[in-house]
């Protein structure tokens, strides 16, 4: 591996090592620290959505024209340590919220200012990327095992010690070394020329609207942004179901989910192949109803068995929905909106469709809380029935198609 790889591989490492060590185990350090309703945890996990709303401000109006996105990228991350710290030593939620938006705010730009640094450095992107890019997901996986198997922090004991404070604290560390490691990265100087004018509509992506003339690709859209809300059903309860029902090493356990991922990923391509793009995504649509099926029926005990095949889902779950999404995205666009295309993708799923699907997943979590705990099998039959109604939508109204390369 070249030394430029290895430089960009371990900014990946630690970019996503960040976000996995604390986002997982968010849902159950609010509830047992900060005795949070899930009205106040959805509103937490929104913060995501929020920044990937302001996201596109901060990398188009700031990192694409003035500054060197490794820089801005170092900042970030420096001030994203003090806000982790603040989160560390928070005791009341109504201190805790606002340094988590902050600090959401402040990490979604990241995500787009470590490929922008990573693609600058590359001769062939399609061959290249790929290869740093798992480094992130074997970051968030390190995450998960740090937090279960070497300090224990999920374990029933260590949770009602509130041992699970101890992430953000992690988190804090890592976010400053990564801070200062990001000044050492290959210059990355601004794409825009100065003087060329950059609009709004091109920030966020509102010149691809237009695509949504084609049937299709409306279907998808609109598909798209519904299925967020089952989705942000498992980043916001997964981890404190498998808590309070006494699963061991809860965030342990889900990093199967991103091992599931990459083996995914790498068959996606045969299933684009060969099944073509609609029944690919089919295939991730089903893959969230069953995954939420096995988490309604499974146990700690006997049926743990299914708890770890919903986890493993995941890699069908993402990889044939919203990566193949991207693709499919990416070859309606044609070489004129590709940039646009991906930007609004990204708006309506993480920003709108999630920011929905944080709130419903609040609502319905509060309203089947019982004595000593909640009602999960009436919590996860909600996205379970949801999934398989946006199942049918799209097999009904899309029509079957072939991904094609043609400009628009």
């Amino acid at each position: 591996m070249k030394q430029i790889h290895v430089r960009l591989s371990a900014m990946m490492f630690l970019q996503f090592f960040i976000w996995g060590g604390w986002f997982v185990t968010l849902g159950t350090f609010m509830a047992n620290n900060l005795s949070a309703t899930g009205g106040e945890t959805a509103m937490a996990y929104s913060t995501q959505s929020w920044g990937a709303i302001i996201a596109p401000f901060i990398v188009g109006l700031i990192a694409d024209r003035y500054f060197n996105a490794e820089r801005i990228l170092g900042v970030l991350h420096l001030l994203g340590a003090v806000l982790m710290y603040q989160m560390h030593v928070s005791t009341e939620f109504t201190n805790f919220y606002p340094y988590v938006l902050a600090y959401m705010i402040a990490y979604m730009p990241t995500l787009a200012l470590v490929n922008s640094v990573s693609f600058r450095q590359m001769t062939d992107p399609s061959k290249e990327f790929s290869k740093i890019r798992v480094f992130g997901t074997i970051g968030w996986i390190g995450a998960g095992l740090v937090i279960s198997y070497l300090f224990s922090w999920d374990a029933q004991e260590a949770i009602a010690n509130g041992m699970l404070k101890n992430t953000f604290l992690m988190t804090a560390i890592a976010s400053l070394l990564f801070g200062i490691y990001s000044f050492t990265l290959p210059k990355t100087p601004p794409s825009v020329a100065k003087g060329e004018k950059l609009t709004v509509s091109d920030i966020l992506g509102l010149d691809a609207l237009k695509l949504l003339k084609n049937r299709n690709f409306a279907v998808f859209f609109v598909s798209s942004i519904l299925i967020c809300i089952p989705l942000a059903f498992y980043y916001q309860n997964a981890n404190p179901f498998l808590a309070e029902i006494g699963v061991t090493n809860p965030t342990g356990k889900m990093t199967i989910g991103q091992v599931s991922e990459v083996l995914f990923m790498l068959l996606l391509p045969v299933f684009l192949t060969k099944y073509g793009i609609k029944k690919t995504l089919l295939f991730g649509m089903l893959a969230w109803a069953l995954r939420y099926g096995l988490f309604a029926f499974g146990n700690a005990d006997s049926s743990v068995y299914m708890l770890l095949l919903g986890i493993a889902l995941h890699g069908i779950c993402y990889d044939f929905f919203f990566v193949s999404g991207q693709i499919y995205t990416d070859s309606k666009a044609g070489d004129k909106f590709k940039s646009s295309a991906q930007g609004m993708i990204t708006l309506a799923t993480y920003g709108v469709g999630m920011l929905i699907g944080f709130w419903v997943a609040g609502q319905i979590t509060d309203y089947y809380v019982i004595d000593g705990g909640h009602a999960w099998q009436s919590i996860w039959l909600f996205p379970a029935g949801f999934a398989v109604l946006v199942f049918i939508l799209f097999a009904v109204a899309f029509k079957k198609e072939n991904i094609s390369y043609e400009k628009q």
